[in-house]
């Protein structure tokens, strides 16, 4: 990894917390799970796919919602699991309308519910040493988190502007990570001999226009997202990402169970060409 990108993207929490944590990092398999919305349930096959194939990482990052199933799998919790957390529902049970100054939604319902879910409160915690990214507003620059509140970060890293509104951490305020890297490769790819890119957010070129400030502002960040995610890709030794969830839409949850079955499958075909390769 580039010595600049280091400096610029400031990772010395990340460094700090698995200083004498981890192993060398010629023994560690490491997975960045990248943004996407709903589409990031097929993260929850994904980890269903390592479980089953026995690869247990070392270190694992998240953006958006690829922060939400790290973190619920750092935590403890198996993909099984996971999947139940989400099943049966819908975007509205997670958020708010709000006045439309600062955003559209508030995301203080998934706030608790997250908190529900998780059996621990800090990053400090985790059986998974996990890194949360996002992007700090204020600065212009992405910053991975290991240490601290799991609940605030992982909202604030799955802020979409204008669609939810910037989380304020210490005085700064911070916005979804996807916004400047969607795949948080860069977080982790010091420390790991192999490194498995989990990218749930292929461009739909077949999208149909529709005249809503939601659906243009969507529109904008994935094609955004689309862009900044190349330089990540090119730090991954393997990439998961299934070209079929170009066609789910970024808050449809009616489609847990078929996105789930998406990331196990093109999962599966990773793990087998690289159990093959390390035999």
């Amino acid at each position: 990894m580039d010595l600049n990108v280091n400096s610029i993207l400031k990772i010395t929490k990340i460094e700090s917390l698995i200083s004498g944590v981890l192993p060398s990092r010629e023994e560690t398999v490491g997975i960045a799970f990248g943004g996407g919305g709903a589409r990031g349930f097929s993260h929850v096959g994904v980890i269903r796919a390592f479980e089953q194939y026995e690869v247990k990482p070392r270190i694992i990052s998240g953006v958006s919602a690829g922060s939400i199933a790290a973190v619920l799998w750092g935590a403890g919790l198996d993909s099984a699991q996971i999947k139940e957390c989400f099943a049966g529902t819908k975007f509205g049970q997670f958020t708010d309308m709000m006045l439309p100054r600062k955003a559209l939604f508030k995301m203080n319902k998934f706030a608790r519910m997250l908190e529900e879910w998780l059996p621990i409160r800090n990053l400090e915690e985790m059986r998974i040493p996990t890194v949360i990214c996002a992007t700090d507003f204020d600065h212009a620059k992405s910053v991975g988190w290991a240490k601290g509140e799991i609940v605030p970060r992982v909202v604030a890293s799955c802020s979409i502007p204008i669609v939810f509104p910037p989380v304020t951490i210490n005085g700064v305020h911070y916005v979804d990570g996807g916004v400047l890297r969607n795949l948080p490769a860069w977080a982790i790819r010091k420390h790991c001999s192999v490194l498995f890119g989990s990218n749930c957010s292929p461009l739909n070129r077949n999208y149909t226009p529709r005249d809503t400030l939601i659906a243009t502002a969507i529109r904008s960040y994935q094609m955004m997202s689309k862009s900044n995610t190349l330089q990540d890709i090119n730090l991954c030794d393997y990439m998961i990402q299934p070209v079929e969830l170009g066609e789910f839409s970024t808050f449809d949850m009616s489609k847990l169970d078929r996105a789930v079955e998406i990331g196990y499958a093109a999962a599966s075909r990773v793990l087998e060409r690289y159990l093959k390769q390390t035999q």
